[in-house]
């Protein structure tokens, strides 16, 4: 069993064990470009697109858009055509313009580093917001996508039925040194390893302590 006996123990192993597979885009981003504005950006693209596409768009739009004003000048058809083919472009355009209005409006032009403050822009939810918060603020928070959600289920660390639930209980259970990491980490797990359909069990280092494993 997976506990918080043990937890600290089990993500090290991971971590070590995921080292060999290509960083994930929102750090491949925030290493290349070094702002808030660009992961904030990335960050509303990648829902429901694959990091892979998500990657190849941003850097594409990053070079006509640097800054909120430019989302504001830009026409939403550019924008769209820019953005296309991540899913749910043409709302994702929309987004990205009333979230640069907000940023200049609100916010200074400067993308604010609280929770509260980042969920006031259109297009961003807590996974969203929490990324921003981790990637470009350094900030103790606990990003919880669909791999995050669906492990530590598995697992049986916590025991809920959305990935906001997970996140309320993360941050009840799990060391706070792990926050900022716990992502990164199962999101190439969970894509590697600890697949939806068909997990790799057998090339799983820890699955003599998961209740879920078939090895």
């Amino acid at each position: 069993m997976i506990s918080e006996r043990n937890i600290r123990q089990v993500i090290g192993i991971l971590e070590q064990d995921v080292r060999k597979y290509d960083e994930p885009m929102s750090e491949k981003i925030a290493r290349s470009y070094r702002r808030p504005f660009f992961v904030l950006v990335s960050g509303i693209l990648s829902s429901r697109t694959k990091d892979e596409l998500t990657e190849e768009v941003s850097r594409r739009l990053f070079g006509k858009i640097r800054k909120p004003s430019d989302l504001v000048r830009i026409r939403g058809n550019e924008l769209s055509r820019l953005i296309y083919p991540v899913g749910f472009y043409r709302t994702k355009a929309r987004h990205l313009k009333l979230a640069g209005e907000a940023l200049i409006r609100d916010f200074r032009g400067r993308v604010p580093d609280s929770m509260a403050e980042l969920l006031e822009l259109p297009g961003v939810g807590r996974k969203i917001a929490s990324l921003v918060l981790i990637t470009a603020f350094h900030k103790d928070a606990i990003c919880v996508d669909t791999h995050v959600h669906r492990i530590v289920n598995r697992w049986r660390y916590v025991r809920t039925r959305s990935p906001e639930e997970t996140e309320m209980k993360l941050k009840e259970k799990l060391p706070r040194l792990l926050w900022q990491r716990i992502n990164n980490i199962l999101v190439l797990y969970g894509k590697n390893i600890c697949k939806p359909v068909g997990p790799l069990c057998g090339q799983c280092r820890i699955n003599r302590l998961c209740p879920s494993s078939r090895a």
